[in-house]
């Protein structure tokens, strides 16, 4: 049975090359592209990937239901370009899709955090439904934080998908701006508020959770950086959709008196 594996990109030059490499076994490669400029898309196409180019950015969730219906093989494995699926990982996907017992499977998840593997603070196993026959699942249209949803049954695989995040300290710190600036959005959009004191709150709670309550002081100084990097993303996320709030009050309604 054939699988295409579907992403999405945006400047992911340094990345694109390793992973296409740990799927070239897959029959077709579909990738979406939103205007990268550092040679991500001459990359993909020298290693043989179908690459959609858009100048919009309709979000997470949008975008990789964008990349998924360009896919006509029978199964679909979706990844991201931070993310490796080992040989034997492989193996796993092509017994359980040769078994023919379930039309989607998740996997675990080990992601790394500035050179160590995290296994504690929640990051892991942190299953993810990404492997399911076409037209049988779909992503949801969130923003941010998206994943696969399907009325079938989900299969477990064993072996873990690996996932190269955060590099260093100035990566973790424009990914909690891009992140919390999303979801606020999110947020706003489906009617939730939060106030200064609620974003303490909750920032808080977020760290304490991650670092102590799920263990995350396991994982050495890293796991406390992943502790900071959820309390500080989780913080900002309920400021930023206070200031939505504002800024949203602050607009003149329709009907009301306009100055002249």
């Amino acid at each position: 049975m054939k699988i295409s594996v579907v992403l999405i990109t945006k400047n992911e030059a340094h990345n694109i090359r390793e992973c296409l490499e740990s799927v070239s076994w897959c029959d077709r490669a579909i990738i979406v592209d939103s205007g990268s400029t550092d040679g991500t898309v001459e990359a993909a196409r020298a290693m043989g990937a179908e690459v959609w180019e858009t100048t919009t950015w309709p979000g997470f969730g949008p975008q990789k239901n964008l990349a998924l219906s360009k896919a006509q093989s029978e199964w679909v494995l979706s990844i991201d370009a931070d993310e490796r699926v080992t040989p034997e990982l492989r193996d796993e996907i092509l017994a359980a899709i040769d078994a023919g017992q379930a039309d989607a499977y998740d996997m675990p998840r080990l992601s790394r955090f500035c050179g160590r593997f995290i296994r504690h603070g929640g990051w892991y196993p942190d299953r993810i439904t990404r492997l399911f026959r076409r037209g049988k699942a779909r992503f949801t249209d969130d923003l941010v934080h998206e994943n696969v949803v399907t009325d079938s049954t989900v299969g477990h695989l064993r072996t873990p998908l690996l996932h190269y995040t955060y590099d260093d300290f100035s990566q973790v710190l424009r990914k909690i701006d891009q992140y919390s600036t999303l979801g606020a959005h999110q947020a706003f959009q489906r009617g939730k508020t939060a106030s200064p004191a609620g974003a303490m709150l909750h920032g808080s709670w977020a760290f304490l959770r991650t670092y102590l309550f799920r263990r995350g002081f396991l994982d050495g100084p890293q796991g406390l950086g992943v502790a900071l990097m959820n309390g500080q993303a989780s913080y900002y996320k309920y400021v930023k959709l206070w200031l939505l709030q504002q800024q949203a009050r602050q607009q003149p309604q329709s009907g009301d008196p306009q100055p002249r």
